[in-house]
């Protein structure tokens, strides 16, 4: 993969480059329009392979938070076109990296020393690159680290980038402007923490530790003499990546098993801790020596108790089968409001009830077979059916907690990860006793 020999740092720069791709959006809309003139034909597949390639060209080249959204709208192709989540897809471990001579530049200003002056040895070439930062591998002794280095400018550039982005979001996927709002200060908020790597590096620490009792899950050794802002350093762990080792040959048996682990680790982290690794695709866990190996806590998000309690108190068998009660769990958590018509409350109610119902479905039996492509497709059909809603399109106020954004998009990359283990998972329900009294008091 070509190496990038400098990074856009300027607001003046990056605006320049977010604008060009807005507008190249624009022509490639007026070229599909035209041609369903001329041939009567609403095929929108080139205008969005066209597109796609384009737009992730541009974010790939600023890094930081464009790519961080390309990254994070890959994992919903709920909400995306198929040819956007396949070309942003990248961005999770195989974006262009940046030259050697940039990352020592980095090294200087952050730890005062060039690598090979703190290390015996260390790759001049990237192993990995992702949105925020790369991957060099190094050596001390018999010790391999993995020295995860931040691209330059990218947490100064973060607000402005994202406030850049958001209009071309809007209009290429026909978000509402006003109703993402919430949602995108959520994502500025998670995406400022992640380029705080004194902070990762805490929460990595404390995270592993209170997770290490679990069964075949693990987590790398870090160290923070060798570490800063910018530079975070960690143990080297060897194996394959989560994708590659479920597209391999290995027995279904240590699939069956690591698939476990990994469910339940979000479950003891989600519902014990109540602070979670928010990141859930294959390029963050490695499997070696059959065991499941967590890399990176650079995304993680805290659940306040409340909100946790009207989160969760949707998916209470009880709550579901009352439709007042299920209604007030709705409103509890911003779903329904008190300007919605009465038609429209009936509308909106429908179609969360189909919601939970689906994203509950795995908890209520014991086990799921998430080896079942009908559950996916089922889901991906709910999904674009609500997208393409037109009476739903017209209900643009903002809804819902922004909170919810990353705890969504866990489940849903949890999901995924695990069926694309083939697994059948033995799931548990969370305790609903302590939201249930609140929702129903008259």
């Amino acid at each position: 993969m070509e190496e990038q020999t400098k990074i856009p740092k300027n607001k003046i720069g990056r605006a320049s480059e977010l604008a060009r791709t807005g507008i190249q959006v624009g022509v490639n809309y007026l070229k599909y329009k035209a041609q369903k003139t001329i041939t009567g034909n609403d095929d929108k597949t080139a205008f969005h392979e066209t597109t796609a390639r384009q737009t992730y060209d541009t974010f790939s080249k600023l890094k930081g938070g464009p790519l961080k959204l390309a990254q994070m709208l890959s994992m919903d192709r709920n909400l995306i076109p198929d040819q956007y989540a396949d070309q942003f897809s990248q961005a999770h471990y195989n974006a262009p990296p940046l030259t050697y001579p940039l990352v020592v530049n980095t090294f200087m200003k952050e730890l005062g020393k060039r690598p090979n002056e703190i290390f015996e040895s260390f790759t001049t070439k990237a192993v990995s690159g992702a949105s925020i930062g790369q991957v060099h591998q190094a050596e001390i002794g018999a010790q391999k680290y993995a020295v995860k280095i931040q691209y330059p400018g990218v947490a100064d550039s973060l607000k402005s980038d994202l406030a850049i982005v958001k209009p071309i979001a809007t209009r290429l996927f026909q978000l509402d402007s006003k109703a993402i709002e919430p949602y995108m200060q959520e994502v500025q908020e998670r995406l400022l923490e992640e380029t705080n790597y004194h902070l990762e590096l805490e929460r990595s620490q404390d995270l592993a530790a209170k997770s290490e009792h679990l069964a075949h899950t693990r987590f790398p050794q870090y160290f923070p003499d060798l570490s800063s802002q910018r530079i975070l350093t960690m143990e080297w762990i060897p194996g394959v990546q989560l994708d590659t080792f479920a597209e391999s040959d290995a027995p279904q048996e240590l699939k069956q098993k690591l698939a476990q682990a990994l469910w339940d680790f979000y479950h003891h982290q989600i519902h014990e801790l109540r602070l979670f690794h928010a990141d859930p695709h294959p390029g963050n866990f490695k499997v070696h020596d059959d065991e499941l190996w967590v890399l990176d806590f650079g995304c993680t998000k805290s659940l306040e108790d409340d909100f946790y309690k009207d989160y969760f108190a949707l998916m209470d068998p009880e709550v579901l089968k009352d439709d007042d009660t299920f209604r007030k769990a709705l409103a509890k958590i911003g779903l329904l409001l008190d300007t919605d018509k009465p038609h429209e409350k009936d509308m909106l109610a429908a179609l969360f009830r189909e919601s939970v119902e689906l994203l509950s479905r795995p908890f209520k039996h014991g086990t799921f077979d998430f080896g079942n492509q009908d559950y996916f497709d089922e889901l991906a059909q709910f999904g674009e059916d609500a997208r393409l809603d037109k009476e739903l399109s017209k209900l643009s106020t903002s809804r819902g907690n922004a909170h919810a954004l990353y705890l969504n998009r866990t489940y849903f990359g949890l999901y995924h990860l695990v069926g694309s283990l083939n697994a059948t998972i033995t799931t548990t329900l969370p305790d609903y006793s302590e939201a249930k009294p609140a929702l129903t008091q008259p």
